[in-house]
């Protein structure tokens, strides 16, 4: 409702106004001046208070807008804190995280920060270094999930008290009507909002009490690494040092034997458990290719014998007598090195695997001689492998080293001096044995006179150089046979793709084996001295160390990750083209062909490509935005140059989908008949009966009228026509014939053949026989021999195979010749 004095303005003015439009002529004022003021400041006066209400009001209407809207975002805020707190990790579960870090921290610690001996080892720093290192790496992970919890929770209840302190919330309208509105609103929201808010505080006071203790965690871990590396550096400089007294004065301190296992087995335990749970997918791949190769050389040894090329000696075939065994020892000399800085009990775990499984290999193949010196080392590695897990230092460990030792140098020794080196297939591994003598020597003469870190580095060294260097050589062994007799099942395939004199691999191992065979045994013996570990770390350093090219940061192990992969990808995609051809015999004479792997050859040739470029790209830390810039570029010069060779391929890719034609299919196309070689990405080629390959651009195969013959098994109908005398016994005719097409072996019987009397002709009946054979190509062979029995069959039954013979009548009628032809059967 209007008020009074507004009401009275507005009469004032709408009175003025309408006398003013009713008389042009001013308006006269009868009175005094005083009148005239006096009204006029009433209307000032009537204004000005109007004016200042009005503004009263459009600003507590601004002002509960602008509260309306921060206790709607307050509230929000407080919604999402709450939702945020659900996800917040909970204390009793980091409470014992923390718990278990520190206990497999005392356990990583005993025998250098806690019982510690008189003189620290090797192994035990190493082994320590790296449980460390993983601890650290965990309290890191935690660390970094609490601090972003907690800057998260601090974050909302900095929202919330910017917001719950404005000035604003506390500016009540002069209406006593909104005002107790506002403050009933005001009243639920904080009873939702309160308990939200003490929660959050709660939450940040928690938190960081274990941000606090986490810290602590990680301060001391980080010192203690540092402790660590010092005593290695301390222990490297003074390696042909004695650490202990000589083997026969009296012990100083004296652990329990049995605390020393029981310690060393649990520091094995876990940093087994963590490098495994860290490379699980290398770990999985591991298996899938010894999976993989088994099931290959399963299914070759079987097509091997099918085909009756196996030997009952397996001479130049031994890859072949235990497929899995096989497969166990290649896979796992090749692939330990995929694992970066593994622990000692994964990789003698893997050797040890390798070693049995060779020595099932070796049962009855060679030497009795050689077959038990090859026994006693694997004895001898395995128990120095045992001896090796023994972290910390003994005066029973000494002992046993130098019985080990003493086993191996004896051995060794003895297979030098009076060995039957005629039956040894490899010569090299004589040098092995010849380390194995100086090693184990070596050992002896450092454990005596308290050098035991050299010592147990070159008893360990000793054994892993005879154990891996036998293991590597047979490996490449197994693999050229492996090699070898594939291609003589795998024909269809170009061997260019694999630059290998195939006459020579399995007979002895080419010379360019030798160069990363060497380099792998070098390695895995290094790794047993602390001293290569400083030798390789520059190299190392090299290869992380990271560079900058523009905004682009790389390392060169990167780079070479790169490479390796585009290679790798690119070498298992003709791996995988040589090898899944479908195998000669593979479509039966009856049966619908079967679509084989070559019908997919194309499709995962891409498939491995595309993902080895994915890999590469990721595992090089090429950033994804950029990735799709090239690929947007990639993409406009496909559109404007490329249009041919993108049609072959997707005709390509088409052709693998559909499977219109498979590897090794007999085709007809545009005139060029022969089989199908090999279906690449731009182009297929078909090796032609006359002995030459043409090149088919997938386009052209995908659009040209294609006759397949192994698409339905390779069946085709023949058909012989020919012609019987006029008054020749028909019902006889058919069932000589009838009986010729049921006797011959290489006619099918489904379809069923059928003798045709088509047509009466000048000559005689006309005859045509129908029927299918199994295998076109012997078509006409199986049409020669046909017509061979029906001339003999109707020889001896006097049935007449007409001739067309003519007649010339000669005659004169007024002084012109006419000739006539008449035909006759005579």
């Amino acid at each position: 409702m209007i008020n009074k004095p507004l009401y009275i303005l507005i009469f004032f003015i709408a009175w003025s106004l309408q006398l003013k439009a009713q008389d042009p002529k001013p308006i006269e004022i009868r009175g005094t001046d005083s009148i005239k003021k006096s009204l006029i400041k009433k209307l000032n006066q009537a204004g000005a208070a109007e004016a200042k209400r009005s503004a009263v009001k459009f600003k507590e209407s601004k002002d509960a807008i602008q509260q309306e809207r921060l206790l709607e975002e307050i509230k929000a805020i407080t919604l999402k804190s709450k939702a945020f707190m659900k996800q917040v990790l909970d204390t009793a579960v980091l409470n014992t995280e923390v718990k278990k870090i520190k206990n497999w921290y005392h356990i990583a610690g005993d025998g250098i920060f806690t019982n510690k001996g008189t003189s620290n080892t090797f192994r035990n720093l190493s082994t320590t270094s790296k449980l460390l290192l993983e601890l650290l790496k965990r309290v890191n992970h935690t660390k970094k999930q609490i601090d972003h919890q907690e800057e998260s929770l601090v974050n909302f209840r900095f929202k919330i008290d910017s917001l719950s302190s404005d000035s604003i919330l506390y500016t009540f309208s002069s209406d006593t009507v909104a005002t107790k509105e506002y403050l009933n609103k005001m009243r639920v929201i904080v009873y939702e909002i309160a308990p939200v808010d003490t929660a959050l505080k709660q939450t940040i006071t928690n938190i960081r009490k274990m941000q606090y203790n986490v810290d602590v965690l990680q301060n001391q871990l980080t010192m203690r690494l540092e402790e660590i590396d010092v005593y290695q550096k301390k222990l490297s400089s003074a390696s042909l040092t004695r650490e202990f007294k000589n083997i026969n004065k009296k012990v100083t301190y004296a652990r329990p034997i049995n605390e020393i296992l029981h310690f060393s087995l649990l520091k094995s335990e876990l940093i087994f458990a963590f490098y495994v749970e860290n490379n699980l997918g290398k770990v999985v791949s591991l298996f899938i290719f010894i999976a993989i190769a088994t099931v290959f050389l399963t299914s070759l040894k079987k097509t091997l014998a099918d085909e009756n090329l196996i030997q009952t000696d397996f001479v130049g075939q031994l890859v072949f007598r235990y497929p899995l065994f096989s497969a166990l020892v290649i896979v796992p000399s090749i692939f330990q090195f995929i694992f970066t800085d593994p622990p000692f009990v994964l990789s003698s775990f893997l050797w040890i695997v390798s070693a049995l499984s060779l020595a099932f290999i070796f049962h009855n193949f060679i030497s009795k001689y050689w077959m038990n010196f090859w026994l006693c080392m694997v004895a001898l590695f395995i128990l120095a492998t045992a001896d090796n897990l023994i972290l910390q230092a003994s005066r029973t460990e000494r002992y046993l080293m130098i019985v080990l030792a003493l086993a191996g140098l004896i051995c060794g020794i003895w297979v030098l001096l009076k060995g039957a080196k005629k039956e040894l297939k490899e010569k090299l591994i004589l040098y092995f044995i010849f380390i194995l003598v100086a090693f184990q020597f070596a050992s002896i003469i450092a454990n005596i006179f308290g050098r035991f870190n050299l010592s147990k580095s070159l008893l360990m060294g000793g054994y892993v150089n005879i154990v891996i260097g036998i293991l590597f050589l047979w490996s490449v062994r197994l693999i050229n046979e492996g090699l070898t007799l594939a291609t003589r099942v795998y024909t269809k395939q170009e061997r260019k793709l694999f630059y290998i004199n195939f006459n020579l691999v399995g007979e002895k191992i080419p010379s360019f084996f030798y160069l990363p065979l060497i380099i792998g045994w070098v390695i895995l013996l290094g790794r047993n001295f602390y001293a290569f570990k400083l030798l390789t770390d520059p190299f190392k350093n090299f290869f992380i160390v990271e560079r900058t090219l523009g905004s682009y940061v790389f390392t060169v192990y990167d780079l070479l990750i790169f490479f390796v992969i585009l290679a790798s990808a690119v070498l298992i995609s003709k791996i995988v083209s040589f090898f899944a051809a479908d195998k000669p015999h593979s479509h039966s004479a009856n049966k619908e062909r079967k679509a084989g792997l070559g019908s997919w050859i194309l499709l995962i040739r891409v498939l491995i490509i595309s993902l080895g470029v994915l890999l590469a790209l990721a595992a090089a830390g090429f950033p994804m935005e950029k990735i799709t810039l090239v690929i947007g570029a990639l993409g406009v010069g496909i559109g404007f140059g490329l249009q041919t060779i993108v049609n072959n391929l997707v005709s390509g890719l088409i052709i693998a989908f559909e499977k219109p034609v498979n590897v090794g299919d007999v085709v007809e196309v545009a005139g060029q008949a022969g089989t199908v070689k090999s279906i690449g990405f731009r182009s297929s080629i078909i090796s032609k009966l006359d002995g030459a390959d043409v090149v088919i651009p997938n386009g052209d195969l995908l659009n040209a009228h294609l006759v397949n013959w192994t698409l339905a098994g390779n069946r085709k109908q023949i058909s012989i026509a020919f012609s019987v005398a006029h008054g020749t016994n028909l019902a006889k005719v058919k069932s000589l014939l009838s009986a010729l097409l049921d006797n011959n072996e290489h006619i099918l019987k489904n379809p069923n053949s059928a003798v045709a009397f088509q047509d009466f002709s000048t000559n005689g009946i006309e005859v045509k026989l129908f029927f299918w054979i199994s295998d076109f190509k012997q078509g006409g062979i199986i049409k020669s021999d046909m017509i061979n029995d029906i001339d003999a069959i109707f020889k001896q039954h006097h049935i007449i195979i007409p001739l067309p013979q003519q007649v010339v009548h000669l005659s004169s009628d007024e002084g012109k010749k006419k000739v006539s032809r008449k035909s006759n059967n005579e």
